[in-house]
């Protein structure tokens, strides 16, 4: 019979397992992100910038404030160690792993070049974009875009040359080359990647198989729909290649209380009697971006709500998971006020429960987070139900609601 584990022990495995509850290293360097990375395996990106972008808060959440210069050598360099791709969504994933996504650029191709499709009815702007990039080497969109091209949509008004680099993007056909500003900018793969890079390509059941060897060491413990969203495989690949290594004692089958699905814990995962830390998280955080994840573990349901119209919004634009040691204790609302030199918590939300008295945990997370993006004071907005016992333990007086 598989091993039971409770629910509490699977909540600190999967919080080790992706870095929390371990000393902070006195200084932060190239090192020690790359540790980090190998561990995560990916960083998802986003373009919201309210408080700070996206793949910046993995890291400071697990190894505290850090010269974010260094993350960008690693990532935003034209020929730097980490490169994008769809590896989970939009994400760094390391350069030499360019053969394990092989068989995702086939797919892609094979996805979106059907009869019918906007590929199909564009080949003249796929061949264009193309040169362009032969002729003059690394480039941005806006390098190349002209008025002609630009097709308006309903929501970002992509042109035609976006619409081709992001299409020769997902098929393997052109590689990021880090970015400008945010704006990525796009090179042939000869023009970034070594010739043995180039030709690598890993079989697509080894592939599959490391994917979820991976997936699962990041994780820590897991369904195989867990496993499965890490990389975003199909859950019947998760499961198939979840049992053969079972089989093969690289992981384990248990069986976690109060989850109805079957569990696999990776071999070697540490299980800490408790974990000390305290954290807030991005929204796309591995820890908690399967959402349905989430809520099985920690009780905590979580919805962003950048996309929902401001009146009909429950607790904020960009709530962050508030983290205090195995919990999720609440969520609160940050913008980095640049020009007013503060960081406004917007608001400010305690989950049921959850004892007065946290927010003490949460004070000296505010203020390296304050310090990290440059801004002096902390401003608490009133609104959400742990905004006064926040500001009062911050010891600032609150601000209304704008």
């Amino acid at each position: 019979m598989p091993e039971t584990i409770s629910a509490a022990s699977a909540r600190r495995i999967a919080l080790a397992a992706q870095g929390f509850g371990i000393p902070r290293p006195s200084t932060v360097g190239t090192r020690q992100l790359n540790l980090l990375l190998q561990r995560l395996g990916t960083l998802q990106i986003d373009s919201v910038n309210v408080f700070e972008r996206s793949h910046y808060l993995p890291v400071v959440a697990r190894l505290g404030p850090y010269d974010k210069a260094l993350l960008d050598r690693l990532t935003l360099r034209p020929k730097a160690p980490y490169l994008e791709y769809w590896a989970h969504v939009a994400t760094f994933v390391p350069r030499d792993d360019w053969g394990l996504w092989k068989w995702r650029m086939a797919r892609m191709r094979e996805k979106y070049t059907k009869p019918g499709s906007w590929v199909a009815e564009h080949p003249q702007m796929m061949r264009f974009v193309l040169d362009e990039l032969r002729t003059n080497g690394p480039m941005a969109a806006s390098d190349i875009e002209h008025d002609e091209n630009v097709r308006r949509g309903p929501w970002w008004g992509l042109s035609d040359i976006k619409e081709a680099l992001e299409l020769l993007f997902v098929f393997g056909d052109v590689v990021t080359a880090g970015r400008k500003g945010f704006e990525r900018v796009y090179a042939l793969p000869e023009q970034i990647l070594p010739p043995a890079l180039l030709d690598a390509e890993v079989p697509i059941d080894d592939a599959h198989r490391e994917l979820v060897r991976r997936a699962i060491h990041a994780h820590g413990i897991g369904t195989a729909k867990d496993v499965a969203d890490y990389y975003r495989l199909y859950v019947a690949t998760a499961t198939r290649f979840l049992n053969e290594l079972a089989d093969a004692g690289e992981v384990q089958r248990v069986d976690v209380e109060g989850w109805k699905a079957p569990a696999f814990l990776a071999t070697g995962a540490r299980i800490p009697r408790r974990i000390e830390t305290a954290a807030l998280l991005s929204p796309f955080d591995p820890v908690v971006w399967e959402r349905e994840r989430t809520e099985r573990m920690f009780g905590f349901r979580y919805r962003i709500e950048i996309y929902t119209p401001a009146p009909k919004r429950i607790y904020g634009y960009y709530t962050l998971p508030a983290l205090v040691d195995d919990q999720i204790v609440g969520r609160i609302d940050l913008k980095s006020d640049r020009q007013a030199g503060v960081l406004r918590v917007q608001s400010a939300w305690r989950e049921a429960d959850v004892p007065r008295g946290v927010e003490e945990r949460l004070v000296p997370v505010l203020r390296e987070l304050a310090e990290w993006q440059g801004l002096g004071d902390i401003l608490v907005v009133d609104r959400g139900d742990l905004a006064h016992n926040l500001a009062a333990a911050l010891h600032t007086p609150l601000s209304m609601v704008e």
